[in-house]
């Protein structure tokens, strides 16, 4: 096993999970709180991982604004993994309008791809090293802006047989999707078989990443509208929560709808279910966040 690093006040505990050409990548693991209830019904809480937004240009896995959330999970009882992954569009010039999405789609959907990989390394690295006490078959993949994309994509490749890299029959418990999309250049997301309970929350007037789908000649990126319409067709296990007139702000409202990740947590993947939830909220107590209305524009 990789040998815990020093730590941050908040972090309990630091490892090495790989080694790439360009760059190390690090985990961070926040136990349950001491004295927390760490069962429900019965039966064992998940872990929840944690991918990082940012556009895949910047972000870190862990910093004072969502430290605040891991410390909700861990006082449920939760154990959390915040991890690393690199950055596909870093340094990346995308052009204006419709020419420009179409030429760079080939790099977002290998940014990605890349995201995925690096999930995939962060999951078999937990499995190999059972001392750390993180059971991979009872693991939530969660993440906001470009970590739900990569969320949403792992849990994709998954179930289309993609997985390199992970431990036989391995398939998460859950995602939770805080304004995620798939991207891709090949037409909409076609799964083989059905996905894990799948939590989406989403603004229905998000410029950063799409409520439903965005792009043409089959590339673009289909969001949470659009994929909580395909499951629905296919009496797949999902809960959507539409924010109306919200924007990407959604992306980091993890600590402040905690109650609805709370029964995702429970009764979906916990007690497995099989709720199906399509709701629309339209709640003024929510905050306006500082990045709500940034565009793709914005960010590239």
């Amino acid at each position: 096993m990789t040998l815990a690093l020093g730590l941050s006040a908040a972090a309990q505990e630091t490892y090495r999970f790989a080694q790439r050409d360009t760059c190390s990548l690090y985990l961070d693991v926040f136990r349950a709180s001491e004295g927390s209830e760490t069962t429900f019904q019965g039966k064992p809480k998940p872990t929840v991982m944690f991918v990082f937004g940012g556009g895949f240009i910047m972000g870190q896995r862990t910093d004072s604004f969502i430290e605040k959330w891991f410390k909700i999970l861990n006082a449920e009882g939760y154990d959390v993994v915040t991890i690393d992954y690199r950055l596909g569009m870093k340094g990346y010039k995308v052009g204006k309008g419709l020419i420009g999405a179409y030429k760079a789609s080939d790099r977002f959907v290998l940014a990605q791809e890349v995201g995925v990989e690096d999930v995939f390394s962060a999951v078999s690295f937990l499995a190999e090293n059972k001392d750390l006490g993180i059971d991979v078959n009872n693991l939530v993949i969660s993440g906001s802006s470009a970590g739900a994309i990569i969320s949403l994509a792992s849990e994709y490749a998954i179930v289309n047989g993609r997985t390199q890299g992970l431990p036989a029959g391995f398939n998460f418990k859950g995602v939770m999707s805080f304004a995620g999309a798939i991207i891709s250049n090949s037409g909409a997301p076609k799964y083989k078989s059905a996905p894990c309970p799948t939590l989406l929350l989403h603004g229905t007037a998000d410029k950063a990443v799409a409520y439903k789908h965005f792009g043409a000649l089959g590339r673009g990126m289909w969001g949470s509208s659009a994929l909580a319409e395909k499951f629905a067709k296919n009496g797949w296990e999902y809960c959507i929560y539409r924010f109306t007139g919200r924007t990407h702000e959604v992306s980091g409202y993890m600590e402040y709808i905690w109650s609805i990740e709370k029964e995702f947590l429970e009764q979906n993947v916990i007690l497995g279910t099989g709720r199906t939830m399509d709701v629309t909220i339209d709640d003024p107590s929510l905050p306006t966040l500082s990045w709500g209305n940034i565009s793709v524009d914005d960010i590239y």
